[in-house]
């Protein structure tokens, strides 16, 4: 049900993203003037994400590999609030990106027809383990790469909690209200949130599915294969059906101004600037951007208080995206070979943990000089990992699920009303057809 201890494999970090390109525009949104980029022809790679964090740890590696093969250029395009619906344009036009970004797991299938077959290239043989399983179609085959392992988890000030006399990071419900309570006492706001976002709302739900997973004696894919079948309910599980919510009302009552209008950028000013002391819905890809702001913000990571069970509140570790290198690309043997380079050179090496600061998806890399992945891997020592069970829906789902939590925080729509939607949306785009 969970896994234990994935340490490098997952964790956190983050894919990001890149500047916004101008690539060419025929029909494969590609350009080549050669076949061989050895050969001094001049080459392009149009890379088209949805994580604009990374920009500048891109813009390092297009810097070093032109140092290697100064006839390829690498265009990079970023769009994040429409990213799904561009991509999905692009391709139903036939301009496919020579390189596109997607959700893991059960968006492995969904692009499967697109994706080139990773499993014996170089870039594959040094994932980790936990790692490729999420990079992997249901037929066996590796038809992603991560950029990063990613952790999940709420984020907290440890300087705000010391002044409030919070002494342990709350685990049950009832220490989360009594934390709650300690807080505003000394004026200090409890939550800043990113409601405004779609996807920060799968971050936190996972958690809860995990719970309710737990307490119904199975496995959370199995949990999920349920909803998605439609035979069950959150009323089955009181964890999802009450908890969940009692979860979000107590951030919107007791968390910054104006939910809705709060994106991810103006959540980590509330947070750096010491505006609130829990973080909800990201993980440790922030940690820069904080820092950024606060060099010297002492910060803390805690797993969900989602039940009256402590143990319950976990991390939640894993591989959530993936990159995707275009099956029919006229450049594929150039794309082929720069992530071969990338996942495998002496500089791919340190770029992940020194350039892009994320945890490595490939064996051996050290770990980025960050305070959360640290305190991942101390916590993992001890304690289990909780699923990354949003790997088990589309991400589809996902973004219909963020609207209709939405909708439910705007008021426009009451919690039975949001939870019949979501069970519907489940059932009509949970999984691929």
């Amino acid at each position: 049900m969970f896994k234990k201890k994935l340490l490098l494999s997952l964790c956190c970090i983050l894919i990001v993203g890149m500047l916004a390109a101008c690539g060419s525009n025929n029909n494969n949104n590609s350009s080549t003037e050669g076949t061989e980029s050895g050969s001094g022809e001049k080459v392009t790679i149009n890379m088209f994400t949805a994580s604009p964090e990374y920009t500048d740890a891109y813009n390092a590696f297009i810097e070093e590999y032109k140092k290697i093969k100064p006839n390829v250029t690498i265009n990079l395009e970023i769009m994040q609030a429409d990213y799904n619906t561009i991509l999905k344009s692009k391709i139903a036009s036939g301009s496919v990106p020579d390189v596109f970004q997607s959700a893991a797991g059960g968006d492995i299938d969904t692009f499967a027809e697109y994706s080139a077959d990773l499993t014996n290239e170089p870039l594959a043989g040094v994932m980790t383990d936990a790692i490729k399983t999420d990079m992997t179609s249901s037929d066996g085959r590796v038809l992603g790469l991560p950029i990063k392992g990613n952790l999940m988890s709420m984020i907290y000030n440890k300087d705000l909690l010391n002044e409030a006399g919070i002494t342990e990071v709350p685990k049950t419900m009832a220490e989360l209200e009594a934390a709650i309570e300690k807080l505003e006492a000394k004026g200090i706001t409890p939550f800043a949130n990113a409601y405004k976002e779609w996807w920060v709302w799968k971050h936190i739900f996972q958690n809860f599915l995990n719970a309710a997973a737990e307490d119904a004696g199975i496995e959370t894919k199995e949990l999920v294969n349920q909803f998605i079948a439609g035979e069950t309910t959150f009323k089955d599980h009181p964890v999802l059906y009450d908890n969940f919510f009692k979860f979000i009302d107590l951030t919107i009552e007791h968390g910054t101004n104006k939910p809705l209008e709060r994106d991810s950028n103006a959540q980590i000013s509330d947070f750096a600037t010491g505006e609130a002391a829990f973080m909800t819905g990201k993980g440790a890809w922030d940690e820069e951007a904080i820092k950024k702001i606060t060099p010297d913000m002492q910060i803390g990571i805690m797993g969900y208080p989602v039940s009256d069970k402590a143990d319950q509140a976990l991390l939640v570790t894993g591989a959530d995206q993936a990159l995707r290198i275009y099956k029919d690309s006229p450049v594929l043997e150039e794309t082929l070979e720069f992530f071969n380079w990338l996942y495998t050179s002496e500089y791919g090496q340190q770029w992940f943990s020194s350039v892009a600061k994320v945890i490595p998806p490939i064996e051996g890399a050290p770990l980025p000089e960050l305070d959360m992945p640290k305190q991942m891997v101390e916590t993992l020592e001890t304690e289990k990992s909780g699923e990354l069970s949003i790997n088990y829906s589309l991400d589809t789902f996902h973004q219909k699920f963020g609207e209709l939590m939405q909708a439910y925080i705007g008021e426009s729509k009451t919690k039975d009303e949001a939870i019949d939607e979501i069970q519907k949306a489940w059932i009509q785009f949970g999984a691929a057809q």
